[in-house]
Parts: structure tokens; sequence; C-alpha cells
């Protein structure tokens, strides 16, 4: 569906306009004909109910790794999929009752394996008579009750992401994402639930969606002048108590939003991006949060209301379908309504159970399309590649991305004003698992070594910029004195650095010394072989996720955009290799950095 202004503000204004009301409609009554819950010498009235929840399930319905074509499975043996979260959630119906559960997800949903990719790009859900999404029809048959937003449901545009709410059978929720010229709910900003009760009065439980601001800056090219994304505390403290005042006994927020009060966008936005432990403290009146965003596993984690006093339960259930929260709630009934008695949460490990036939029968004909495109061979290799020591030493095939993203933009700015100039290219190890075979390549080969659908620009920096952009992604190295052992299993990653915000930067060469303070690690930074004028340009082929604000490194996003274009990088390194034919990294791998401690290699 094409998204006109017309259609947009129509569906804005719907989901704006009022609440859902579901489940049993019982006429609320009093506890005891006379509107109080206890007297008279008997017990109180107590109600018990469960609320489950994912998030970041990232396109994983099957224990699948698309990837490696094969079962997915990592260090700890997790394993990961809404197959086995179906089991999860099948058991705890069982065991509390259907009608004393809900289920709800804290985004991320359509982005991040080659199935949910397929039906994106590939056979997209957007086609005249298109299939319906897997992970729509997977949560529909599973019976979800809501589902927040997260920042990639918008990586697809927003058609995608329209067409995958049509196709589910529950709300997905975004108090925060507005339409930019109404300002009013672009999507519907909560949904209350009636959780029947033998007492007569049912519990009316509301569940608010909060988004990530930080899709203001990610996918800016998909939601700029159509969308806008307030912080969370703020649209929370507008919310939280309109819900109260419409009689919700419960109030739960699923936060696409991680918990630390950080954020990786520094100061071009107003608002945190990992702000739920911030709307615990500061917005009275929330029962419950269930944390997404941050890749995190934390089963029960307590914030104390500033204004209240009142402790509020968090949980958040890792990634990918590897965890299920259980939020449990005691009510008892006081002066005439439910109050929370007790709150409290844990998380269910999804490696503990089978796949739910149900739903890998549901999909299979999805899942076995998926197999068959991620195994066709699009070209060969002269040697193998591999991204297992790609965190700490040049290796080729990290050169291979920024081989195709120089060649790419030289292209692209051939005969233009800014042809002369040198283009260099930055690249991350996404994955210590990728590998590019000797022999046949394939799609999964090359869709592993960039996991991620960023598109590719071309921005112009300085050589005193790229000294300040390589200091930035040298933090990622633990501070590391001369003489003393590494250990490369504690060298990277530090204060929680994750490996896709350390660049490597190719068409320069520079060490890293590990020993020096941060800010002053780069060392001999040259470009074909003389030291670098602070005054030169450049040109930096880079992705789109660091070109508009991801991870926070200086200069880029504000520096000058020479050229941008719509294709991922990852399609781009396809078609690269199937016009080639074969790879042969002597002709392109080259050692350009290195870690040093005092001049000497590390390795």
């Amino acid at each position: 569906m094409p998204l006109n202004r017309r259609t947009f503000l129509g569906t804005s204004a719907a989901a704006g306009a009022g609440v859902a009301i579901a489940g049993g409609s019982a006429a609320p009554a009093a506890a005891d004909g006379h509107g109080h819950g206890h007297g008279h010498g008997r017990p109180p009235k107590r109600y018990s109910f469960t609320v489950m929840g994912t998030t970041d399930l990232h396109g994983n319905v099957f224990n699948w790794d698309y990837f490696t074509d094969k079962e997915f499975d990592d260090k700890a043996h997790n394993d990961v999929g809404l197959a086995k979260i179906s089991t999860l959630v099948d058991q705890v119906r069982r065991e509390k009752g259907r009608r004393n559960t809900l289920l709800i997800d804290a985004g991320d949903t359509i982005q991040g394996t080659q199935l949910s990719y397929y039906y994106a790009k590939v056979d997209p859900i957007t086609a005249r008579r298109g299939p319906v999404h897997p992970m729509a029809q997977a949560m529909n048959a599973i019976g979800y009750d809501a589902a927040a937003l997260g920042n990639h449901e918008f990586n697809y545009g927003i058609p995608v992401l329209r067409k995958f709410e049509e196709q589910c059978d529950f709300p997905l929720l975004g108090a925060n994402a507005l339409d930019a010229k109404s300002l009013r709910p672009a999507f519907a900003p909560y949904v209350i639930k009636r959780m029947r009760t033998p007492h007569g009065r049912d519990v009316k439980v509301a569940i608010l969606g909060l988004t990530n601001p930080g899709i203001a800056i990610w996918d800016k090219a998909n939601v700029g002048g159509k969308m806008v994304f307030p912080g969370l505390e703020e649209q929370a403290a507008k919310f939280v108590p309109r819900l109260r005042s419409m009689g919700a006994d419960v109030v739960i927020v699923s936060a696409h939003s991680g918990s630390s009060g950080t954020s990786s966008y520094g100061d071009q936005l107003p608002y945190v991006e990992n702000a739920a432990g911030l709307v615990a403290e500061q917005v009275p009146g929330i029962d419950a949060i269930l944390v997404g965003h941050a890749h995190q596993e934390i089963p029960e984690y307590f914030v104390e209301n500033k204004r209240t006093g009142k402790k509020v339960v968090l949980s958040e259930p890792l990634k990918w379908g590897q965890r299920l929260t259980l939020f449990d709630f005691d009510l008892v009934w006081e002066k005439g309504r439910w109050v929370v008695e007790k709150a409290g949460s844990r998380v269910l490990n999804s490696n503990t159970v089978e796949e739910d036939p149900k739903i890998t029968g549901l999909l299979a004909d999805e899942h076995e399309k998926v197999v068959a495109y991620v195994n066709q061979v699009i070209g060969t290799s002269t040697a193998a590649m591999t991204t297992a020591e790609a965190a700490w030493k040049d290796e080729p095939i990290i050169d291979l991305i920024n081989v195709v993203q120089a060649e790419t933009v030289k292209a692209a700015l051939a005969g233009g004003e800014y042809a002369a100039l040198p283009v260099l290219s930055q690249a991350s190890c996404f994955s210590r698992t990728a590998q590019i075979p000797a022999g046949d390549v394939t799609i999964k080969d090359a869709a592993g070594l960039y996991p991620f659908e960023n598109t590719l620009e071309a921005r112009l920096l300085t050589g005193a910029q790229l000294r300040d952009y390589l200091e930035f992604s040298a933090r990622y190295y633990v501070q590391t004195p001369a003489g003393s052992p590494v250990d490369t299993a504690k060298l990277t990653n530090a204060d929680n650095t994750p490996d896709y915000n350390y660049d490597a930067v190719s068409g320069l060469t520079y060490e890293i010394d590990i020993a020096k303070p941060n800010g002053s690690r780069i060392v001999n930074l040259a470009f074909e072989g003389k030291p670098v004028d602070p005054a030169a340009q450049f040109v930096l082929a880079v992705n789109n996720y660091r070109a508009s604000g991801g991870g926070n490194f200086p200069h880029v996003a504000g520096a000058k955009q020479l050229w941008a274009n719509s294709e991922e990088i990852r399609n781009t390194i396809i078609a690269w290799v199937q016009a080639k034919g074969s790879v042969d990294s002597a002709q392109f791998a080259s050692v350009d950095w290195r870690l040093t401690r005092e001049g000497t290699p590390v390795f």
C-alpha cells in the first residue's frame, strides 16, 4: 500500500482515537454487594495472573541459523525462535489457565534473519496478493495480545510495516511514534485487556507501548518528515495517568528501550535511547516494564519510583526467542478496587523445550523457500576467509567489505567534482563466525558477512576528523600495558562497546597502541606512505547507520553527504561477487592497521 498523506493520517487518527478493549467483558459488580472487598471477618478477595513477554525476536521462527544453514547454536547452547517460545507459552497457559495469562512483545520483530528479509524484499508482503509475513503467521497462531514497535520495524519502510500491522491479529503499539504533522500517535498507543476473575469484577490490564527515539536517526530515510519519536518518559507521563483514570488496575509498559539510561547517539537527540529504568523511576503508576532493544538478560530488576517510593519490576528476556519473561501479579480487592499486592518476574530458557510442531508445520514451506534462496551459488573464492580474529587483526574478509564499498563509491563519484579525492571505507566485524569458504560462495556466505540491512553513503571528512574518528573507534580495546600478557578473550569490547561499533578503516595505514589511554592511541597515521595532512580531504564510504549517528562516532553525522543509495550493502557485495565470478583475496587484502604497544606489534 503506497503511503500517501491521506492513508497515513487516516491510519494515525484511527490508531490515536481510542482504546481496544479485549477479553471477557463481564459487567463490573461490587465484590460483596456493598462495594467492600472484605470485612465482617471474611478473607480478602484475591486474584493472580501472569503476563508473558518476548522481545527482539528479529525474524526468528525456527531454531535455525540461515547464515550457517544449520540448527542454531552458540557457546551457551541457547536456542532461538518462536516455535520454541510457543511450547513454553503453552506450558504456562496450561499451568495458569489460559484466561489468567497475557502474551506481549517489546519489538524488533520483522528484521534480522534471511527469513524476515525474504518476505520484505525477495517475495515482499507488500506485493499485490503477496504472502502473509511468517512472523505475523507465527505470532497470530501463538496468540499474542500486543507488541510494541521496535526500531528495526522501520528498516524496510513504512509500507512494509503497515502491511505487517494489517496482517497481525494484535495491535502494534507505539505511544511515542507520532505523525509528524498532527503529532498524534501514528499507531495504537495502548491496549486494555480484561482478566475475568472468580469475584465478579474484572481486572483491567493496560499495556502501553513505547518505541525508541533513535528511529529518527537510524531510519531517517524512511521516517523523515513522516513521523517523530519523542522521549519515552515524556509519553509515559502523558499516558499512564490517562490509563489509570480510565480504570486500569494494572499498568504494564512494553518498551523497546534498554534499562541502562545510556545512548549510542550522544547529544544528537534530546531523548535517552535506553530509558526503561528512567520511565520506572520518573513516572508514577506503572507496575511492570517489559524491556527490549539492549539484547540483555534481566530476569528480575526492581526500580524505585522517586515520587511514590513504589518498586516497579523490570525484565528483559534476552533476544531472538532465547528466553520468555513471566511477570506474576498478585492482586487483592481493597476499597472497591483491585490493587497489586505483589509483582515479580523470572525468565524461562527456550533450550529446555522442543519446537512446537504447530508452528514449524505452519511455516515449513516458507522455511524451505528461504533455505533454497540462501544456498544459491553466486561465485567462487580462491581461499577460505574468516572473521574469527577480525576483532583484533586486519583480516582479508573485512577487506572484502571495504573494497566493495570503496569501488562502489568511486564509481558513483566518477566524473563529478569529488572524483579526484581518495576514497576510504569503514567496516565492522559484525559476526565472529562469518566465513567465505574456498570454492563455491553462496548468498548465505555473503549475507553472514553482512547481517544488517545497512545501505551505503559517501561523506566528506578531513584528515584531522579521520584521526578523531579512529581514536573514537580504538576505545574498543581494553588498555593493556606493554609487557603484560594479551588475552584476546578480554582484549575487546571495553566499556561494553559492541563489535559493530568498532570500525576498521581501509585506504589509510595506522597503528593502535593499546598500552596508551583512550584518545591517544592512533600512531603513524599515513596515506600513501606519508603522514596524513590534517587539512586534506577524503571521501569515506560509510554505512547509513554510522552516517546517521549510530554509535556516536565523531564528525561523520555532520559531514557533507556526497552520495547515498538505497541498495543494501549486503546485496552490493553479492552483486560484486557475481560480477567477478571469482574472489581472489590476494588482489585486495592488505594489512592497513595493527595493534601495537610502544611500537611492537601485539600479533
